[in-house]
């Protein structure tokens, strides 16, 4: 560090009489600087990579999607990417489809039907509801014996 001030201020002394040399020298040394500044950066990424190596995947799947919602589409990629865009939609469709059918069923061989759900999410509340009154008998009770 204190080469490069005595550098600077030697430069700064020959300012008048300076030469391609001197700018040549400068350029290197801003070189340099950046070099080891870039170097400096990768290790610190490094480091957080092992640190964290989740936080940075997500990151990168972050940046990568947000790049890919700025960046137009050509259309050779929209002539490409549209019938399996239109495959993955029909299939995603066709699943849940499947999964709600199969899941209705297995519910109604259960006898858990829309009517009995119901039924018996009121009987919980109504439960509750004399659990909590119980206890704030008994509460008041405790403190009407102690005063």
């Amino acid at each position: 560090m204190t080469d490069q001030r005595d550098d600077i201020q030697q430069q700064d002394d020959n300012r008048d009489g300076e030469t391609t040399g001197g700018v040549r020298q400068r350029a290197i040394e801003a070189y340099d600087s950046a070099r080891d500044g870039i170097g400096s950066a990768g290790r610190k990424g490094a480091d957080a990579l092992d640190e964290a190596p989740l936080i940075a995947l997500a990151g990168g799947i972050a940046a990568g999607a947000l790049l890919a919602a700025l960046l137009p589409r050509s259309r050779k990629e929209e002539e490409l990417l549209r019938p399996v865009g239109q495959r993955l939609t029909g299939s995603a469709k066709a699943a849940a489809e499947a999964a709600k059918q199969a899941g209705t069923q297995r519910l109604q061989e259960l006898g858990l039907t829309r009517e009995r759900g119901m039924e018996t999410l009121k009987s919980v509340l109504r439960g509750a509801e004399d659990a909590a009154k119980s206890s704030a008998q008994a509460a008041m009770g405790t403190v009407r014996k102690t005063d």
